[in-house]
């Protein structure tokens, strides 16, 4: 499948150009130091470049103004320069001196913290280390608290209420279905993350896949000369105890960069969850009623590897090759508590079932990547190669007993299951960029991938311990997928007005094979269609002194069934809940538009629209006493609303980050028979306040309100929580201890109704391990001026350029 972004930013043609050397206290050229041009009137940032080889750094096309130099390196103190006149005629500013941080700078010393929320053209960016209560959480943690994103108590993310997110890691999808990835992101530490960007209509760079749009989580990665890196360290106790723990390293000499990250965690949680069914005949008349407990306990292991080299084979090309792979443990001991009632609510049987699951989840990613800098200019081609796996070895025992109300035993069943998984993924892909005279860049590439997936369900009736197959639930599924993809981009900037417009097509081929057994015949389908994926991006600045902006987005997304889900057959959670697939389902298309208004850089209000065709979403019916659940396909969602997004000082000691957004969820469908016609308005707030105490001592309070949210289906209780923490910095600003809670008052505990469900009703409620104290220590370190690096001759986009594309 394939997507056209054409990226523009309009920008009046310049020919001047700002540059300057930089140097250390020996006056020795520095390599790779950052270098930002701000505003003289407001310091806000402008531009951004990388000092080569001979210390040289320079930027173009800037508009006329004054402006100052920040320039920034680890090991050294940070240099702030004074204002100057640009007036498109060539300036050479003064040779920047680097100090030593062990040296005492007797001029004003600049602090720069980097905010929790950023907002781009195209994505919103977010800072997990500007949060203290992120210390010693997960990614799926930090998701949680990031603007317009909602995580439910089975890790299901929605953006702006809308599910269907695709996540992505170093530019690269997971290609996991909605449990795995949540699993995933449970096991990846906070430490190992540098951002995470957060992209409601893609660019046509990225795949089409996810209607609800892209999460791209950056790992952490230096290139800055020598050995130095990080560690992260965090115990965690709720009800049951948590450990996140990473390392970051980094070892940059002559022409090779090596890097690495390794996180060891473990993280223990549990699920409360208590399940009412009622049962009504034709009529209306109420029949009898179930009644479930489940206390669900998990252990959950983590073990994750990134290794990663980078060659600089000239001052054009570079070559690099990673490897990411994870071990993970999983054990989830389940206890079901069930009730049967009559029509009055006597209880007729009691049933108890426990049911084990022991799981080895493992993955293995290679990457080979490759990047051409075709001249001076900024031309670029860039190649990646990726494999990857993912095994899973899964089994389960079911055993259920039955009681009469006094409890005296009935019977007893077990079903023993064995549920192997592989997945193969293969990729190939290839980006051009070409910088264009008068401020415009046109990029473009291709992609091709091709997946395969083998699933096997193994199912035994166990009678005096004796394995009989049971073919009612045993299957093998296998999928296949290839998908080709060409996407061109365009941007360019004007004075006042920019412009990005991309489109990417997309070929998909799919062919699934459900291969029965002596009970069931084999059956296959197959899907083969093309798409069209445009994007655009306006933004238009009201005035010269950017109080006023304007922006507008529009894209088309596809989101497609996950493998297994178009698997047909069958299989328990519990006596009473099945679980099946969908080999009919329809991939998902939606149209979003967004327009927004941004007030000096501080204020972002932005009005949403989307429209959404065949929504992937699931599906509940009741068939008896058996609860089915299943993914289907509902007809339309109509999404629409607004956000306000604000980040501004009360005081030079109080800073405040406030999210809110109102919006309406409407659903048009016929599930099962039953017609839902419904649309609802939820309203989410998420204010998070950070007080400097002292210079070493800061606090955080923050946490959020949610009212009743409409999901196909599904109709959500409001919730609460608040979170707060305390950091404190230590060994020369190097480290920091961090202590943090989050719920505080125990608020956060989901629950709702199921509703459009023929003679049913249902409704759950859910008490979680949400109420944490943690416990985190970070230090960071480097020893880059110790070591006499032969320079590299590494050009700027050499040094800056992330190579997981």
């Amino acid at each position: 499948m394939l997507s056209l972004t054409f990226y523009v930013q309009c920008a009046i043609a310049q020919t001047g150009k700002i540059q300057g050397y930089i140097n250390d206290s020996n006056q020795k050229p520095i390599e790779g130091v950052v270098v930002s041009l701000l505003n003289a009137k407001d310091s806000s940032f402008v531009k951004a470049a990388i000092s080569e080889t001979d210390g040289k750094f320079e930027f173009v096309a800037i508009k006329n103004g004054n402006y100052l130099l920040m320039a920034t390196n680890i090991g050294y103190k940070k240099f702030l320069g004074k204002s100057f006149s640009f007036d498109q005629s060539d300036v050479s500013v003064e040779t920047i001196v680097m100090q030593d941080e062990s040296q005492n700078l007797a001029e004003v010393k600049v602090v720069a913290k980097k905010p929790f929320v950023e907002k781009k053209i195209d994505r919103t960016i977010i800072n997990p280390e500007a949060l203290i209560s992120n210390a010693g959480t997960t990614s799926l943690e930090i998701l949680e608290k990031a603007p317009g994103i909602i995580v439910d108590v089975n890790g299901v993310i929605s953006l702006k209420g809308k599910t269907g997110v695709v996540v992505f890691i170093d530019d690269k999808p997971t290609y996991l279905a909605a449990s795995d990835l949540a699993n995933y992101l449970r096991s990846l530490p906070s430490g190992s993350i540098e951002t995470i960007e957060i992209m409601t209509n893609p660019p046509a760079k990225y795949d089409a896949a996810g209607n609800a749009g892209v999460i791209n989580i950056k790992l952490k990665k230096n290139q800055v000369k020598g050995f130095n890196g990080g560690i992260n360290l965090a115990y965690g106790q709720g009800r049951y105890a948590r450990t996140n723990n990473s390392l970051n390293l980094n070892y940059r000499v002559n022409k090779l960069n090596f890097f690495t990250n390794l996180s060891v965690n473990q993280n223990n949680s549990y699920q409360d969850l208590t399940i009412n069914r009622l049962y009504f005949t034709p009529d209306g008349t109420y029949s009898s009623g179930f009644t479930q407990n489940s206390y669900i306990k998990r252990q959950m292991g983590s073990n994750n590897l990134k290794l990663g080299l980078d060659y600089y084979l000239s001052k054009k090309s570079t070559l690099g090759v990673v490897f990411t792979g994870f071990i993970n443990p999983f054990y989830s001991p389940v206890t079901n508590r069930s009730k049967i009632l009559d029509k009055n609510n006597n209880i007729t049987a009691l049933i108890t079932a426990t049911n084990p699951t022991e799981r080895k989840w493992t993955n293995q990613s290679y990457n080979i990547n490759y990047a051409y800098k075709i001249d001076s200019l900024g031309k670029e081609l860039t190649t990646n190669l990726d494999y990857i796996n993912y095994s899973s070895e899964m089994t389960q025992n079911l055993v259920n007993s039955t009681f009469t109300p006094d409890n005296r035993p009935l019977g007893q069943t077990t079903l023993f299951s064995s549920l192997p998984a592989d997945i193969n993924i293969q990729t190939a892909k290839i980006d051009y960029v070409n910088p264009l005279q008068k401020g415009g860049k046109f990029e473009a590439g291709v992609k091709s991938s091709l997946v395969n997936t083998d699933n096997t369900a193994d199912f035994f009736d166990v009678v005096d311990n004796n394995r009989i197959p049971n073919y009612e639930f045993s299957n093998r599924f296998r999928y296949k997928e290839n998908i080709n993809a060409a996407y061109v981009n365009y941007n360019r900037d004007w004075a006042r007005f920019s412009l990005q417009l991309g489109l990417r097509f997309e070929n998909t081929n799919i062919k699934g094979n459900q291969l029965g057994n002596v009970q069931i015949k084999d059956s296959t389908f197959t899907r083969n269609y093309n798409n069209l994926f445009p994007t655009l991006y306006l933004a238009y600045k009201l005035d010269s002194a950017d109080i006023h902006q304007l922006g507008f987005s529009f894209g088309r997304r596809i989101d497609r069934p996950d493998y297994q889900a178009m698997n047909p057959f069958t299989y328990p959670l519990d006596r009473f809940t099945y679980y099946g697939g969908n080999p009919f389902l329809q991939p998902t298309y939606s149209y979003n538009f967004e327009l927004s208004h941004t007030y000096k850089n501080f204020l972002t209000t932005t009005l949403e629209y989307s429209y959404t065709k065949d929504l992937i979403q699931e599906t509940n019916e009741q068939r008896g006493t058996i609860f089915y659940s299943r993914p289907g396909n509902f007809g339309k969602q109509i999404a629409y609303g607004i956000s306000v997004n604000a980040g501004f000082n009360i005081t030079k000691w109080w800073a405040l980050q406030l999210y809110t957004e109102l919006k309406s969820l409407g659903f048009e469908s016929i599930i099962y028979g039953q017609i839902l016609d419904e649309s609802r308005f939820y309203w989410f707030i998420g204010p998070n306040n950070q007080f400097k105490i002292t210079k070493s001592l800061s606090a955080e309070l923050s946490g959020n309100y949610q009212t009743r949210v409409l999901v196909a289906q599904f109709l959500t209780i409001p919730v609460w929580q608040m979170r707060g923490g305390l950091s404190y910095k230590i060994l020369k600003d190097k480290g920091s201890i961090k202590l943090n809670v989050s719920d505080i008052f125990y608020t956060n505990q989901p629950g709702g109704d199921i509703r459009n469900i023929a003679n049913s009703k249902a409704n759950w409620l859910s008490f979680l391990d949400s109420r944490v104290v943690t416990f985190a220590f970070s230090y960071r370190f480097n020893k880059g001026k110790s070591l006499n690096a032969r320079k590299s001759g590494g050009s700027e986009s050499e040094q800056s350029r992330v190579k997981q594309n």
